[in-house]
């Protein structure tokens, strides 16, 4: 019997669908550009869509579900058979999964035009599909450990029914509860999976250079980090501008910036690929700090502001490093970004930049430096690895 290794390697069919990250981190990608195009239209007047959303909840919608859900599915399909074992979902029924998500970002953009019930189905269609996907593979993999991630997954989902039925009762998604349930359950993830990630790619980039100097190991001051970080979130969520929200956000970011040094990632300047994961883990960081001052300090900044360090900042820039890491790992190419790579991290930080200062009252250009640097970040990731992610798995040295 042929061993799962060998199935994927026999795997004849497009090489965009062999694995789940490769249409999701390209069309992704994609629409982060087209996304953040349409917005910048909108804002100038330029473009109506025919959506039930407000302009800026559609904004939110397009990245939080569309492209992060996106780049979610990419990483959990190519992840989640790395952990069981099992065959990843490839070829045809990879395909209906990409156009069941394409499908949901039309069903949104021209949802006044459809029955109501509709477009939510339509839209909630993927994610669901996702969960179910990914609940099957843990379980018939009996890999336990991760139902972690899989249950924020499911909030994530559940965000984006309540970001819809906000949208319904008239309110304003942008700032209703769906959004902050989704956008806590995807910080989750990140604090979750990071923690992971970036200590553990560290130390392997540093102990093939010989270091002694290595990341802290997962210990009890990492467990109570997140336990507080998990706490914080909850919070927030429920009752954002509660003091308690705040003075829990101000510890979450605190811990969590010692946690990152420990970590050691100013060892790693020599390679962009390792230290822009730490960037984004700050990001995580700044967003808890700014969160908790801008609710107890409105003076200090708007609370969209700050928001948009999360959701920028944090989801923008890890998402983009693990694509650029991940990409490169599972097609065969050596682990190291090019100088053009490492542009688009500092085209992404400036753009990050540009929107928090805005936010605080600076000039209203700004808004729009941000845009551009957020479409050339992601349209440059789409060109760059178009060849990576469209062709077959190079070949290992002999």
């Amino acid at each position: 019997m042929a061993t799962t290794s060998q199935l994927r390697r026999a795997f004849a069919g497009p090489a965009l669908l062999a694995q789940g990250h490769r249409p999701f981190f390209l069309f992704g990608s994609l629409w982060a550009a087209a996304a953040m195009t349409l917005w910048i239209a909108m804002l100038g007047g330029a473009v109506a869509l025919p959506t039930v959303f407000d302009p800026v909840s559609w904004h939110a919608h397009a990245f939080l579900f569309g492209y992060l859900g996106a780049v979610t599915a990419g990483f959990l399909l190519t992840a989640v058979p790395n952990w069981t074992g099992r065959l990843p979902l490839m070829g045809w029924p990879l395909l209906a999964l990409v156009l069941v998500w394409a499908a949901g970002r039309v069903a949104v953009a021209v949802s006044a035009l459809l029955p109501f019930g509709v477009a939510v189905a339509v839209d909630l269609a993927f994610p669901l599909a996702l969960v179910g996907v990914t609940l099957r593979e843990i379980v018939a993999g009996r890999n336990w450990r991760n139902l972690s991630v899989w249950a924020l997954l499911v909030l994530m989902t559940l965000g984006q029914g309540l970001f819809h039925l906000d949208a319904l009762r008239g309110d304003y998604a942008a700032g209703g509860l769906g959004l902050r349930v989704a956008l806590a359950a995807g910080i989750g993830m990140i604090l979750l999976i990071g923690g992971r990630v970036v200590p553990s790619f560290t130390r392997n980039w540093l102990a093939q250079r010989r270091e002694t100097r290595l990341p802290a190991p997962l210990g009890r001051f990492d467990r109570i980090a997140l336990a507080i970080a998990g706490l914080a979130l909850m919070v927030w969520t429920v009752a954002p501008a509660h003091w308690l929200a705040a003075l829990l956000c101000l510890l979450a970011g605190a811990l969590h910036l010692i946690r990152l040094g420990r970590w050691v990632g100013h060892r790693t300047l020599a390679e962009p690929l390792v230290w822009v994961l730490h960037l984004a883990y700050a990001l995580v960081t700044v967003g808890f700090l700014a969160v908790g001052l801008a609710s107890v300090m409105p003076g200090l900044g708007s609370v969209t502001a700050a928001q948009h360090v999360w959701m920028a900042g944090a989801v923008g820039m890890m998402t983009l490093a693990i694509m650029t890491r991940a990409s490169l790992g599972h097609s065969g190419r050596p682990l190291t970004a090019s100088p053009a790579v490492a542009a688009l991290y500092l085209v992404l930080l400036v753009a990050v930049m540009a929107r928090f200062a805005e936010g605080l009252g600076a000039p209203g250009w700004l808004l729009h430096l941000a845009g551009a640097g957020w479409i050339a970040a992601f349209l440059g990731f789409a060109l760059l690895y178009w060849p990576i992610l469209t062709r077959p798995r190079a070949m290992a040295p002999a």
